[in-house]
Formats: structure tokens, sequence, C-alpha cells
């Protein structure tokens, strides 16, 4: 399952290097605040699991990682550089790739061609150039089996192959195309518990090869299994930011639950 993971990694990462730092980071949209005070640390081998309601500020963090939003206070520093992305290709030439909810993918498209979408081999000079279909085919179907993931038909449309399958090919992808931060938004939230399985499996297989994974849910109990390090957002602040081992489960479920919010609003709402 690793083999992919293993061979585009980057071998001169350590353990718990930092990739990514956040310090007090803010965004806002006019006079709405939507992040504010954000200090989050990404280290190689690690995961970090970034937890909140809807409306917590998930969104707006990635999309500043991801280069699709500048932030407008503090700093973002990436290998120790202070950065601000213009855009998601700046992003990924950092090597920080961000699968989405929607993964981005074209259902009615094949296999192959949402595998390098975006990143398509050519033979010959822009715009007449030809693609390499035969070479992408083989790239595509080698990769996926290397993860464990056989499709009857390198052709059929990726629509085809089920939630869990999906996400993996995404994984896939991004790893393939050079990711040393891998940033997940949500990959479990609309998938049983099986397929969710297969993808935390991938998520730890990720971090095993020494990339810094960002995690974002609402499931504290998928976020348990596979975290280092978890920080809640609550209305664009940081409600909790712990290590593996200073929170445990319960405490995380509570947080993510309400936490002194919840505990109030049952006192009240007691006979």
């Amino acid at each position: 399952m690793t083999d992919t993971l293993a061979s585009h990694a980057d071998q001169t990462l350590h353990k718990s290097e930092p990739l990514i730092e956040m310090e007090d980071v803010g965004k806002s949209y006019g006079a709405i605040r939507a992040l504010r005070g954000i200090n989050l640390r990404v280290g190689a081998g690690e995961v970090t699991c970034v937890l909140g309601d809807n409306g917590a500020g998930k969104s707006t963090l990635i999309k500043i990682m991801s280069g699709l939003h500048p932030h407008n206070e503090g700093s973002l520093r990436v290998d120790g550089k202070e950065v601000s992305f213009s855009s998601p290709r700046e992003a990924l030439g950092h090597g920080i790739a961000t699968v989405y909810q929607d993964l981005a993918v074209v259902s009615l498209m094949e296999v192959w061609r949402n595998f390098f979408l975006g990143s398509e081999l050519t033979a010959g000079r822009y715009p007449l150039a030809g693609l390499k279909v035969r070479q992408m085919k083989e790239i595509a179907d080698n990769e996926l089996r290397k993860m464990g993931i056989v499709v009857k038909d390198i052709n059929q449309p990726i629509g085809t192959l089920s939630g869990g399958q999906r996400q993996c090919v995404a994984i896939a992808r991004a790893v393939y195309f050079g990711a040393r931060v891998l940033i997940l938004d949500e990959p479990t939230a609309a998938l049983g518990v099986k397929q969710s399985g297969v993808v935390l499996k991938y998520v730890a297989a990720a971090r095993d090869a020494g990339l810094g994974v960002v995690f974002i849910t609402h499931n504290p109990h998928h976020a348990y299994l596979v975290g280092d390090h978890f920080v809640i957002l609550k209305l664009g602040r940081m409600a909790l930011d712990k290590n593996r081992n200073e929170v445990g489960i319960d405490q995380l479920t509570q947080q993510m639950a309400g936490g002194d919010e919840l505990a109030e609003l049952s006192h009240e709402l007691k006979r």
C-alpha cells in the first residue's frame, strides 16, 4: 500500500520537522473577521487534525494554506521562509496539495484522465501538443495498484468508483505530483464506516511516509484514530490546541460538542 507514498515522498524530511508554521494568522473579508490569532504548526510525519463546527473557520484556514486566499494578519512560513501565496499553483510549487471535499474530479472522465487532470503528459509543443495517452494510462494504473486500488478498467469513468476509492485516487494523485504537505478537507464526511476505514489507512500511510498531513474533519473519533496534534476552531478562534498525549477522546468529543456551552445548556434544560 505504501509503495507509492514511500517512493514519491521527500526522503530528506525528518519527523516533526516544521513544514508549515502559522503565527497569529488572521483573515478578514471586509468587516467580517473569519479567522484571528491562529497559531498552527504542521510537522513532517505528523497528522494535524483541525476540527470545528460549520462556520468555525476551517474552510478559510484551508484556503490560506492552499493559496486560494491570502491572509491579511500574522505570518505564514513554509520551510522556515515567510510566504504569502497568490494562487494554488504557487502553493503546489511549495509542495502543498489539497484534496477538497468534492475531490475536484470529473465524474464522467476516465480514471487515468482524472489522475493527470491539469498535469497531462504531452508530446510536442503547445498548442498542438498531443497527449501521451498510453504512458499516462500505464502510470495511473501502476500507481493505483501500488496503493492497493485495483480498478476493473483504467478507462472507466471515475464516477463508477466508490467514494473511498475516489478519495484514494485523489490522494495518490497529490502524492505522485510531489506533495510534501497533504491537506484533506473532510475526506470521510460522506463515507460509510468501511470506506472511512480505507481512507484513514491511507492518511496513516501518508504520515508514515514522512508527509505532513492536515486532516480537516467534524468527527473527533476519526481524528483521534490517526492524529498527532489536535486543534478545535470556534468562530474563527482556536478553542483547543493539544498534542495527542495531552488530550483524550472524551475531552476532544466534549469540546467538539460544545464543551462548557453544552454543560450550561444541559443545566438550563434540567427539569
